[in-house]
């Protein structure tokens, strides 16, 4: 984190009057999508992934495999013309899968690239960030590690993945995250992802130190609704812009959750657990750059569930473990921005 200081303290003073790349009025799409267990077919020693193997409980072959491949790339390519400029994933195991991701058919034309670490989770699962070089350009990335040896049990989850860069010629750190799931119940679990939240909290602090006016944005499956007490009450995000600081942090997520919508289905309730966050800084655009314009749930039809008993959720990609040519139990989100150079 001290090397992380240093390096926000230079670049902030590198970037005074613009960075590239990126030019001119644009709309900006950022997007987060829970892949779903995107494994490779290769067991890791180290790791739990062996139901992801032909031998596995998934029996899952090379065929499906690339056809996992296939039906993610196509979900990122259709959310426009050129695909989101920087995308949120999580659920993806290792930068093999990144590498055969980024050269899908679908999604070579815009060339994306990947910021990822391999983390501490036994499954193997980790956060990435792929990004297309023509708007966004990587500084430096991190992993924050979620300490949870003080719950006992398994005391280890996803790392959050800080990556700083310039984003159509605008400064901005994102925090791409993959809180601890609700397995034991969702008040047994809460604890964890209240420590992850802390993780994202102590994060921002440090860099508005640097940088009051920095430019932030939060992207995960946080395991927790927009109202829940780990995003409204420990990371303060408001759902009102009014009532956002440029130092705060705005959920436009609160709404829509409270109007019924959501992202994933659990026993036929709806939650919205991805989001996509920002501080309060993206909502001023001060500087005549970056700023925010609208959040939207992407459930196009052909990623939308028509069978009895699950019409309108996610398809996902298996029914228990017989594979069903699916794409993912989680809808991705949007959000959109806009660049304004003041011209």
């Amino acid at each position: 984190m001290r090397h992380l200081l240093f390096l926000l303290l230079i670049t902030t003073l590198v970037c005074i009057g613009g960075c590239a790349p990126g030019a001119g009025d644009h709309e900006i799409m950022v997007a987060f999508y829970n892949c779903e267990n995107l494994f490779d077919t290769l067991d890791d020693p180290a790791k739990e992934d062996e139901d992801f193997t032909p031998q596995g409980k998934y029996n899952y072959t090379q065929r499906i495999y690339e056809q996992k491949l296939r039906n993610i790339a196509t979900v990122i390519q259709s959310m426009g013309p050129e695909g989101p400029a920087i995308i949120g994933l999580a659920e993806v195991e290792n930068s093999t899968v990144l590498n055969d991701l980024t050269r899908q058919p679908e999604l070579q034309r815009a060339g994306y690239k990947f910021a990822w670490f391999d983390g501490p989770d036994p499954r193997g699962i980790n956060v990435a960030l792929l990004y297309n070089t023509q708007y966004f350009s990587v500084i430096s990335s991190e992993p924050l590690h979620v300490d949870l040896s003080a719950f006992g049990g398994k005391s280890v989850t996803r790392d959050v993945l800080h990556v700083f860069g310039i984003l159509s010629g605008d400064t901005i750190d994102l925090l791409v995250n993959h809180w601890p799931s609700r397995r034991g119940g969702e008040d047994a679990s809460d604890d964890k992802r209240a420590a992850a939240a802390g993780v994202d909290k102590e994060a921002i602090a440090t860099i508005q130190k640097i940088r009051p006016a920095a430019k932030i944005i939060l992207m995960g499956d946080l395991n927790d609704n927009p109202t829940d007490n780990s995003i409204a009450a420990i990371l303060g995000a408001k759902a009102e812009p009014g009532e956002v600081a440029e130092t705060g942090l705005y959920n436009p997520w609160t709404r829509i959750y409270k109007s019924g919508a959501g992202t994933e289905a659990y026993r036929g309730s709806w939650n919205l657990f991805d989001q996509v966050i920002i501080s309060g800084s993206l909502l001023t655009n001060k500087n005549h750059k970056l700023h925010y314009e609208k959040a939207a749930i992407y459930r196009p039809g052909f990623i939308t569930d028509h069978y009895k008993g699950h019409d309108g959720e996610p398809h996902r990609s298996f029914a228990g473990t017989h594979w069903i040519n699916g794409f993912s139990d989680h809808f991705p989100v949007i959000l959109y921005l806009s660049n304004s150079n003041g011209n």
